[in-house]
């Protein structure tokens, strides 16, 4: 029998960000996660960082949650990171860990998993520390405003990231080529954009509250970036090992992409 209960908004209505944290990030035993938001993405965005030539002095952050492992490698390539949030409880969790709070949640293991591969893996590196120097401001967005930080006015930026944001707030594939082209505006002229999403999802739970998701393939997002003026430099889908029901996407994709002068 299909479920047939409303879905919430993510950016409408909001969600417990540590209970969010708790059951897609933590280093529980009985987190599924481990393999493909977690491991996935530390690897390989630290493979397309080192080999992609992305590199500069502004990174802006559009994500869900208050996820800062996708940050690790971007932390050593850029010296200026900007996160945006819709959401006033991702401020105040991520701002907690920013500034080493009593409380904050703990992203130790996924600074271990980051570290596994280094060269220089045998003497410990303050991976949280980088991002924590890097990370200049966490400012809120509103994403229907033509400028989304109205009255702030943010600098043009070398690369942006973002982690399946796009999936969650987009009702439809319009939608999400209309936010598409908002985040793209962000960018300078030469700038690039990295984007992390579910595909063929549908929905993600947080505690008892189901939330809506986007369903779409790689296909379609190739085809948004290109129409949207961008020239794709890599993409990396990984098939789903998580056992759960709290979301039921089929992979997790990365794609990056540069501006076309």
């Amino acid at each position: 029998m299909m479920d047939s209960s409303p879905r919430k908004l993510y950016h409408v209505h909001g969600f417990d960000s540590r209970q969010y944290l708790e059951h897609y990030c933590s280093d529980k035993p009985d987190m599924a996660f481990g393999e493909d938001i977690l491991k996935f993405l530390i690897d390989d965005l630290r493979q397309l960082f080192t080999v992609g030539h992305i590199n500069g002095d502004i990174l802006i952050d559009l994500s869900t949650g208050s996820f800062i492992h996708h940050l690790y490698s971007a932390s050593e390539f850029f010296k200026n990171i900007i996160v945006l949030k819709v959401n006033n409880r991702c401020i105040m969790e991520l701002k907690r860990w920013v500034d080493e709070r009593t409380g904050a949640f703990y992203w130790g293991h996924t600074s271990a998993l980051h570290q596994e591969k280094e060269e220089n893996s045998d003497q410990f590196e303050d991976n949280e520390g980088k991002v924590r120097s890097a990370i200049q401001h966490v400012v809120k967005c509103n994403l229907e405003k033509e400028n989304m930080t109205d009255p702030l006015v943010l600098p043009p930026a070398d690369c942006v990231i973002s982690t399946v944001l796009l999936d969650v707030i987009s009702k439809d594939q319009d939608d999400y080529i209309r936010y598409l082209r908002k985040f793209s505006r962000l960018l300078n002229p030469e700038g690039h954009l990295i984007l992390i999403g579910c595909l063929d999802a549908t929905y993600f739970t947080v505690g008892k509250d189901k939330f809506h998701m986007l369903t779409y393939n790689e296909d379609f997002v190739r085809k948004a970036l290109v129409g949207e003026g961008f020239i794709i430099d890599y993409c990396n889908a990984k098939e789903r090992t998580a056992v759960s029901d709290l979301i039921d996407y089929k992979a997790i994709m990365i794609i990056a992409a540069h501006k076309e002068n």
